[in-house]
């Protein structure tokens, strides 16, 4: 059968429409996979970075299996031979005994047109004078690649008599030194469009957790600023329990905020034990020991207020609660010391942990 070489001259290929649907798939892959990667970092959300890993390693196995066949058929295409002209040559570097030859061959195969190619060889510096311009030399290519030329070093006695006494006459160029480029102008922006939508869907999907209103509670409480003095609260205060609500734009984790709140209800007042204290966002509520009950209760000056916060940015950040809704923190002493739970709710369901009266963490129960 013959096979027509493509001439130097061959227009680019056009992208067909497998290639396109190729390169969107490629480029939403890669989007998904790196805002993935980035997202789940941000939010400490391990299935998501792993997904983010997983993603591409998998996509890539998936291309690769996909092209065995294609692979498979090219090893099984016997390569055609031709004789070819050595128009110039070039050694491009190379330390070892093969150095690295850049040959511009005029190459005249036996059905079809001469053409010009460049190809780079690896010739051993003892076979290096062999080769010199003008000299013939057997070559051998892909038929559906001819710009894959490679010199056969040991041809058959048949191609060795040929190539004593040939001549090729020079074709002009362009030199064909690799497959013709692509027509990729609208491949390219409907593969940048599909990285760009990619990454956008998981940005969307976590937008929730990415762009919800600040919380206070997860910010340490060096870098919250100070309470305006200014700013409304109200504070109730009788003879079994205290409550303190602080206005719009404030929050017990402001710098001071809980201590001054706990020591407004305590303020004017004889010392009191506390049975249990309940602190949430905006609100404090202190239930008092009664007047002559021996019930079990501690001081408020013993709560570990520098503790507090680490703790309730551990409960919400580091238990499995994604996109907590409520939290709330309760200190009481009824088993004889005092302990500190810190409960965490949202749409995966509950989580706590319990610390003792330093702030150190005992014990943690995960969502579930």
């Amino acid at each position: 059968m013959t096979i027509t070489p493509v001439t130097p001259g061959a227009p680019p290929k056009r992208r067909t429409a497998l290639d396109l649907a190729r390169g969107i798939l490629t480029g939403a892959v890669i989007g998904s996979s790196l805002a993935a990667l980035v997202v789940g970092t941000v939010l400490e959300h391990v299935p998501l970075v792993v997904g983010g890993l997983a993603v591409p390693v998998a996509y890539g196995l998936l291309v690769l299996a996909a092209g065995a066949p294609g692979r498979a058929r090219e090893a099984a295409v016997v390569p055609r031979t031709a004789l070819a002209m050595i128009e110039g040559l070039r050694a491009t570097g190379g330390e070892s005994s093969d150095v690295p030859v850049r040959f511009d061959l005029t190459v005249a195969p036996d059905d079809g047109p001469a053409y010009r190619v460049e190809s780079t060889q690896f010739v051993n510096l003892v076979d290096l004078p062999d080769y010199k311009p003008r000299g013939i030399v057997v070559v051998q290519y892909p038929p559906h690649r001819p710009w894959e030329v490679k010199l056969v070093k040991r041809p058959t006695p048949e191609w060795e008599d040929r190539a004593a006494g040939a001549h090729i006459d020079s074709v002009p160029g362009p030199v064909l030194a690799g497959e013709p480029t692509r027509d990729s102008g609208v491949g390219g922006y409907l593969t940048l469009l599909a990285l760009l939508l990619g990454a956008a869907g998981v940005v969307f999907l976590f937008r929730a957790e990415l762009f919800g209103p600040d919380d206070t509670t997860a910010r340490p409480p060096s870098a919250a600023g100070p309470a305006d003095s200014g700013t409304s609260s109200t504070t109730i205060v009788s003879a079994e329990s205290g409550t303190v609500a602080l206005g719009p734009g404030q929050s017990m984790f402001d710098e001071g905020a809980l201590r001054r709140a706990v020591d407004s209800l305590t303020r004017g007042t004889k010392k009191r034990q506390a049975l249990t204290v309940v602190v949430q966002d905006r609100l404090l509520t202190v239930v008092f020991t009664p007047a002559g009950s021996h019930a079990p209760g501690f001081d408020v000056d013993a709560l570990p207020y520098a503790r507090i916060p680490a703790l309730v940015r551990e409960a919400r950040t580091a238990l499995g609660v994604r996109s907590p809704r409520t939290w709330q923190l309760t200190a009481e002493s009824l088993t004889g010391s005092l302990t500190l739970r810190v409960g965490v709710t949202g749409a995966d369901g509950a989580a706590s942990l319990e610390a003792n009266g330093d702030g150190e963490v005992v014990r943690r129960i995960p969502a579930r």
